[in-house]
């Protein structure tokens, strides 16, 4: 069989060393680009020349287990993984899939409306050349963990060079690794990536099917220049521009449009050839096209699944996608005439996996009875030669149909018209399902003009959350105190709306069942300078305390529930133990954990617009959910409830303190003073406890929430932290045998918490268990945002209690020591309130 790269060499003298599958992978065609003469054609990327899909698909995916096996599951599940458009944007998704525990994120020469790009880097020999990066997730590169690049070929270098330099600079990272179909780069181009990586600091590895080198006579850019304008005058001259070759004997042959379709492996001889790959409108044979259009597939997409990697691709995406293809292909057959043999599945320019998904399904519903091909369309321009030693034989060349960002141009098909092919499916995404796609001259009517069937599928362009200012992250310095990788709020910032209230006109619309105590915030507490030294003599006498509990409810989480968790605090006494757990696993472990911040609401549940966006951007089953502490469990119980109808998400709910004993992934369950119970805002990011309002919140929005800007002179958020933080190494010797301790032990939820407060709720005829308010984290919440009545305290207790005390007496509340309680103290809020039971001076006078 002819080497489908033998006429270039012949002409330029281009040849390969190296492994002997370079022939078999590979074919040489001439590109009409300035920067280099010679293509590099696959044969199992799917681009342009049709291919079997399950072999295109399984070489990526192989390439996928290869980078997987080098890495190790740990690592693998810290990566990314990025293809480059527009040649590799579906082998680098099969790379994915085949590491199947990364997420995938494809380069793009497509803005997008309101997605901000996080990066971009240049591709020097390409003829375009501007890579853009527009995750919907900002954060999907931020880890540290490897960095996988895949490249249909690895030539000079360069590309990946301008990645990993563009990349870096903002994502530094101690690993990459670079997979290709073929690794072609000469000892100079070696030698340069070397001493990149080591001036770097960073460790590049290199994967690929085969390695060689192209070697090349002197002057080849310029003979490769001339050849390709030598014949393109010849088919100009025929009147057949832009047309594919047919070379030597007594003149040019034109493969017109009226001329019967044949397998483009066929070959009239050795001569050279000039072919027509496809009419123009004023051609005769134009008339072949179908008035009546392309017959529709609807394939049955999966909501919420993104139609590529262009915006990032989860492996929960690919798990959906998965169960979704088999009835996919199914469709297209449905669709299909019942006498076809050949049919060839035709993906648009970057839309390269969606397609071959559905080729690699149909070939496999059909089981051989139908071949099936897959190629894509492409902005690159070829010289197509008609002989079997040239690997495009012929081009459909039509106008571009996506209103691309570097305006109108040609764009074309290699290797379809001769193909053999009796039907092809074209698949697009809705962005490209344009007047310009089914117009005169346009993609369809030229494929008509060579194939008896054509079919389109249109896949549903994915839209980012994040093109919605409310539905991605926010993040401080914009919205919370917060550093912006410490938090990622699932919020929407209701900062402009007055939604406070006077507590005790709150708490007479509670009671009554007027308003729910989501709907308005309470006054936001401003701490007296007595209580101010309060907090700041508690946070260094509990620092140790609470590190050493944060270090052991992590360790926990790490061992028991996943060793990548996706930590979900529930705003806001969740959020700084969130915080702080996440950086014990970054200064244990080195761990680069997410972390973001949703509301639950009593009564209402979990914010269900949250929900979905974290089941969109991370596996369900890794999201753990942290509070600060339990006190009855009535949240516990709530965010159970709330799941029951969440495919994925585990209920099981973490916690520095469970004094409660509702849970059993906690740091400890002791009921003592954590610092951050003492205030409100101000010891978290100056954002207030969040709002659900009919009015303000709609059923596809998150719940909100206000930041507090006025207040930043008095915020200790970063103090907190960082004096937490600052004991992390003193306390962890200490974790390591405590969290060995938790694992040994029997941490079943007893609820003794819930048992104490109903028995106290009849004891002091309240008949409300959510009038009682168990632990010194409600307590305070109590004093600080509620009307209270009494305080509950266990005999004996100290310093712990010593806010508590200082908030009762200034705001004239009894507290009462009493024995036996699973507590240190307890909260009770005025039962049957009324405005009249606080004075003009808002203290709480007795009950009624």
């Amino acid at each position: 069989m002819t080497w489908s790269g033998q006429w270039v060499a012949d002409r330029l003298g281009v040849s390969f060393d190296g492994d002997e599958r370079l022939r078999e992978l590979l074919g040489l065609a001439l590109r009409r680009n300035p920067k280099r003469a010679h293509l590099l054609v696959s044969n199992v990327l799917g681009k342009h020349v049709p291919s079997p899909p399950t072999r295109v698909y399984g070489v990526g995916a192989g390439l996928g287990l290869r980078v997987r096996e080098l890495l190790g599951d740990v690592e693998a599940r810290r990566a990314v993984v990025l293809g480059y458009a527009e040649t590799a944007t579906g082998l680098g998704h099969a790379v994915a899939d085949g590491l199947a525990l990364a997420p995938y994120l494809h380069s793009t020469r497509r803005p997008v409306p309101g997605v901000r790009p996080v990066g971009g880097f240049e591709e020097e020999h390409s003829h375009a050349t501007s890579h853009l990066l527009l995750p919907e997730d900002p954060e999907l590169l931020s880890g540290d963990g490897p960095l996988v690049l895949v490249d249909d070929e690895f030539s000079t270098g360069r590309t990946v060079l301008n990645t990993i330099a563009a990349l870096h600079a903002r994502f530094p990272r101690e690993r990459y690794v670079v997979v290709a179909l073929v690794d072609m780069r000469s000892d100079v181009d070696r030698v340069r990536l070397e001493e990149f990586a080591a001036e770097l600091g960073a460790r590049v590895d290199l994967v690929a099917l085969a390695s060689g080198t192209v070697r090349l006579l002197a002057g080849v850019l310029e003979r490769g220049q001339e050849l390709v304008a030598e014949y393109e005058a010849v088919a100009g001259g025929r009147g057949e521009r832009r047309r594919g070759l047919r070379g030597g004997g007594p003149g040019p042959y034109i493969y017109g449009p009226g001329t019967p379709n044949r397998d483009s492996s066929l070959s009239s001889g050795p001569q050279i050839h000039v072919s027509a790959p496809d009419p123009h409108p004023s051609d005769p044979g134009a008339s072949r096209a179908s008035s009546a259009g392309p017959a529709r597939v609807d394939l049955g997409w999966p909501g919420g699944v993104p139609d590529g990697g262009r915006h990032g691709f989860l492996p929960v995406h690919r798990e959906r996608l998965e169960a979704a293809l088999p009835g996919m292909a199914r469709r297209v057959v449905d669709a299909l005439p019942g006498d076809v043999e050949r049919v060839l599945v035709l993906g648009h320019e970057e839309l390269m996996y969606a397609p071959l998904r559905v080729a690699e399904a149909l070939e496999l519903v059909l089981c051989g009875a139908v071949d099936v091909r897959f190629s894509t369309t492409t902005r690159s321009p070829v010289l197509p030669v008609d002989d079997p030693g040239y690997a495009i034989r012929t081009r459909i060349a039509f106008p571009a149909h996506d209103g691309p960002a570097d305006g109108p141009g040609e764009r074309y098909a290699y290797n379809v018209a001769g193909g053999g092919f009796d039907a092809v499916v074209v698949v697009v995404d809705s962005v490209a399902d344009t007047p310009e796609l089914h117009g005169p001259g346009g993609l369809l009517e030229r494929l008509a003009g060579h194939i008896p069937h054509v079919l389109l599928a249109v896949v549903p362009s994915y839209t980012p959350e994040a093109a919605s200012p409310m539905h991605r992250p926010l993040r401080g310095p914009a919205f919370s105190s917060y550093e912006p990788d410490d938090v990622g709020w699932l919020l929407q910032d209701l900062s402009g709306v007055t939604l406070e209230a006077p507590t005790e006109e709150r708490e007479e619309a509670i009671q009554s069942g007027g308003a729910h105590y989501a709907e308005s915030l309470p006054v936001e507490y401003q701490p007296t300078e007595e209580y101010q030294a309060l907090f700041h003599a508690a946070l260094e006498t509990s620092a140790a305390r609470v590190a050493r509990a944060v270090g052991v409810v992590t360790e926990t989480v790490l061992a028991e529930r996943s060793p990548r968790p996706v930590l979900v605090s529930l705003a806001r006494a969740g959020t700084p133990v969130g915080v702080l757990m996440r950086r014990w696993a970054r200064h244990a472990h080195g761990l680069d954990l997410p972390h973001y911040a949703v509301s639950i609401v009593r009564g209402r549940g979990i914010d269900a617009a949250a929900l979905r966006w974290l089941a969109a951007h991370h596996d369900p089953s890794d999201v753990v959910f942290v509070d600060g502490w339990t006190g009855k469990g009535a949240i516990t119980r709530e965010l159970a409830d709330a799941l029951r109808a969440a495919d994925g998400f585990d209920p099981r709910m973490a916690v520095l303190a469970d004094p409660g004993h509702c849970v059993e992934t906690y740091g400890t369950r002791d009921d003592f003073l954590i610092p951050s119970a003492c205030l409100n805002s101000t010891v978290s990011g100056l954002i207030s406890r969040t709002v659900l309002r009919a009015d303000l919140v709609g059923p596809g929005d998150f719940h909100g929430a206000k930041y507090y800007r006025e207040l930043a002179g008095a915020d200790v958020s970063r103090d907190f932290l960082a004096t937490v933080e600052g004991r992390f190494a003193e306390v962890r010797e200490d974790v390591v045998a405590d969290a060995k301790d938790m694992a040994a032990a029997d941490r079943t939820p007893t609820w003794e918490g819930w048992a104490a407060v109903e028995r106290i709720s009849e004891e002091y005829g309240i008949h409300d268990v959510n009038l009682v308010k168990p632990g010194v984290g409600e307590t305070t919440r109590v004093l600080l945002r509620r009307v209270p009545w009494k305080i509950l305290a266990q005999r004996g207790t100290g310093a712990d209690l010593d806010h508590v005390r200082l908030l009762a007496a200034q705001r004239g509340v009894p507290v009462e020591e009493v024995d036996g309680l699973p507590y240190s103290c307890v909260g009770l809020i005025h039962p049957r309130y009324t405005r009249g039971a606080t004075g003009a001076d808002g203290k709480a006078v007795a009950g009624q």
